[in-house]
């Protein structure tokens, strides 16, 4: 049986512009993406084309040593290396980085982007050729002008090579490592023995105890109150416990449902 393809992404309408876009799955699971914007992306090339540039200047000095140490033969040939280098150097360093990093140089690495396919999926290598070798058509006439100039009218900032490999430039989210919810006081072995050792409560269940949890020191004292007053009782009468303090119960909920056993 054939494998439905992703649906293309799409912009989404209440969205500003250099915002996000977002694919659905054929299991109807949406993904959202934070495109790059021109100014990230300059970033980018600025770090890659900084790196090169020291890299031919390190080789340059190397010819230029070897011109004058090993007689004027070798010295042109030593040249005539430094521009082959530089040609694969040029031509080859975007695509070389994208397929070991996944769609990232070490400009783009530096800032936080990626590039990725229009469905959303992991950059693949004949792709990266094509957007790269188009690099020519966007420097037109100079300075990347015509790149510029195509990705400010495009709603995803596709200069052409983008648009000719059906690729774009995200912005990859940060993600931080959360501390663990600290309940305070800490629970007793005493208040612990009044629950059973194994609750019944599902992945769900917990989700929704640690984000109470985190969210409850940004409430107000009412708010929090209110809602651990509606959530509380479902809990109780599926355990078979009561309790005084509707807060409390729900951090002991936690700390067993958490506890190491």
């Amino acid at each position: 049986m054939a494998l439905s393809r992703p649906a293309p992404l799409r912009q989404r309408p209440e969205a500003p512009l250099d915002t996000s876009a977002e694919i659905e799955t054929p299991e109807h699971v949406r993904f959202s993406y934070r495109i790059a914007g021109p100014a990230r992306r300059g970033l980018a090339y600025a770090v890659d084309l900084l790196l090169r540039g020291l890299v031919m200047s390190l080789l340059g000095a190397i010819a230029l040593i070897a011109g004058y140490s090993m007689g004027t033969e070798l010295g042109q040939a030593s040249i005539g290396i430094l521009l082959l280098v530089f040609f694969v150097l040029e031509w080859g360093y975007f695509v070389f980085w994208e397929f070991v990093w996944n769609g990232q140089s070490p400009g783009k690495r530096a800032v936080g982007l990626r590039v990725v396919s229009l469905t959303g999926q992991p950059l693949q290598f004949h792709d990266s050729v094509l957007r790269n070798l188009l690099r020519a058509a966007d420097f037109l006439p100079s300075a990347y002008a015509l790149g510029a100039l195509v990705m400010g009218l495009d709603s995803r900032f596709r200069r052409l090579g983008d648009l000719v490999a059906g690729t774009m430039v995200i912005a990859e989210a940060r993600h931080r490592v959360t501390e663990p919810v600290r309940v305070i006081p800490a629970p007793s072995a005493k208040e612990l023995s009044r629950l059973p050792q194994r609750l019944p409560l599902s992945g769900e269940d917990r989700d929704a105890l640690e984000l109470f949890l985190r969210r409850a020191p940004q409430l107000s004292a009412a708010r929090a109150a209110e809602l651990a007053e509606m959530a509380a009782p479902l809990y109780a009468r599926r355990i078979g416990v009561r309790y005084k303090d509707p807060q409390r119960f729900l951090q002991l909920l936690y700390c067993r449902a958490h506890e190491k056993k």
